[in-house]
């Protein structure tokens, strides 16, 4: 039985625009709220403008696009008119233009305003997929029935080199050479015949460290830039690597296309089989459904989730504790990953640039593992 049978009570909210259903105690919920509590608001609307600008772009390709993730919602729990989402970006950009060219703060970090200007719909987090999935996760043991799982990801600096050597003996492969010219329908099309669906992660990896490899993806695909084996893990699973170079420059590598091989959540990420092919891009992106065309993202503004269900470009109020003090940041569903299929429980907020997890940690180990989260529409 799927969980749409499961329901055992809908509501209607607003003549019908939005609807909202309460399940069993694990399910998710979305429920009207009228009141935010008491907290310190984090300003950086700008940069949410930013964000809310390219992700509307995307959105205004139509939901023949990609109706994998254009649309308002595809769950019993949730399904709003895609065009409010569209609206409530518009509505952002609206409202920092205008608090710019009159010398005030940000509205948008007002709870008054938030209040009288948007719809707000407490999202309560799917306590039962989390629970099948929390033999070894401690954090979803302990998933509280209010907050949701608030993991943070982060783009990955690291020292690339042009060559392989004993340190950066793993490289960033562009697109295999068989399917470089081809679209990803037309790669997909030929999917038994093409090099990006014939290896596995631990497969490429053992190419890369044996002497005498029968196959080198080397000789298949072209390397973009070699790495440490730490850091092609955290490129592989934050998405994202940034390469410094002399003279203060960057470069930048984002996921292209995979080798169609899911995410494991039962295994730790170093003993995972997907694999990510990637591609040089001119900054940090966001989702994209090839990287042909991908959304320019920004840290501390942008989350990742369950966009398949929820619909992408989702405005989302989240509240943390840090410091131990309640504290509220607006934030854009503008990424996702291979862990946010069927996922309700969580969200993955992009959290700036670091080096790697112990810089990271320093950063934003004051920053709480839950976050209560509404999801605000304009009114």
């Amino acid at each position: 039985m799927n969980r749409a049978k499961k329901l055992t009570l809908v509501l209607s909210v607003l003549a019908g625009t939005c609807s909202f259903s309460a399940g069993s105690l694990a399910s998710p919920t979305f429920s009207p709220a009228t009141q935010l509590p008491a907290g310190t608001w984090v300003d950086l609307s700008e940069d949410l403008c930013d964000v809310a600008e390219e992700t509307h772009r995307y959105l205004s390709q139509g939901h023949a696009y990609d109706p994998a993730t254009i649309h308002g919602g595809t769950t019993p729990w949730l399904n709003t008119p895609a065009e409010r989402i569209k609206d409530t970006l518009t509505f952002i950009c609206e409202v920092v233009a205008q608090d710019a060219q009159a010398g005030r703060s940000s509205r948008l970090t007002d709870p008054e305003f938030i209040q009288q200007h948007f719809e707000i719909i407490r999202w309560s987090p799917d306590q039962q997929r989390a629970q099948q999935l929390s033999e070894g996760k401690p954090l979803l043991q302990r998933l509280p029935a209010d907050r949701l799982l608030l993991t943070k990801y982060y783009v990955r600096l690291t020292d690339g080199q042009t060559a392989p050597s004993a340190a950066t003996p793993h490289a960033l492969y562009g697109l295999p050479h068989d399917e470089a010219q081809l679209s990803l329908e037309q790669a997909d099309a030929r999917r038994d015949q093409i090099t990006r669906y014939r290896y596995g992660k631990q497969a490429i990896v053992a190419m890369e460290t044996s002497p005498q490899p029968p196959t080198r993806l080397s000789d298949l695909a072209p390397p973009l830039i070699w790495l440490s084996r730490d850091d092609l893990e955290g490129a592989l699973l934050q998405g994202t690597a940034v390469v410094n170079e002399p003279g203060g420059q960057r470069r930048y590598f984002n996921v292209h296309r995979n080798n169609g091989i899911a995410y494991d959540r039962t295994r730790r990420p170093e003993e995972q089989e997907r694999y990510w092919y990637f591609k040089e891009v001119p900054g940090v992106l966001g989702y994209g459904k090839d990287a042909d065309y991908k959304i320019p993202i920004r840290p501390k503004v942008t989350v990742a989730g369950d966009i398949f269900q929820l619909g992408l470009g989702r405005l989302i109020l989240l509240r943390t504790q840090e410091h131990g003090e309640p504290v509220f940041r607006l934030t854009l569903l503008a990424d996702t990953g291979g862990a946010f299929h069927d996922n309700l429980y969580q969200l993955d907020w992009l959290s700036g640039y670091y080096r790697d997890w112990d810089d990271y940690h320093r950063h934003n180990r004051h920053i709480g593992d839950y976050a209560e989260a509404w999801l605000l529409l304009k009114r």
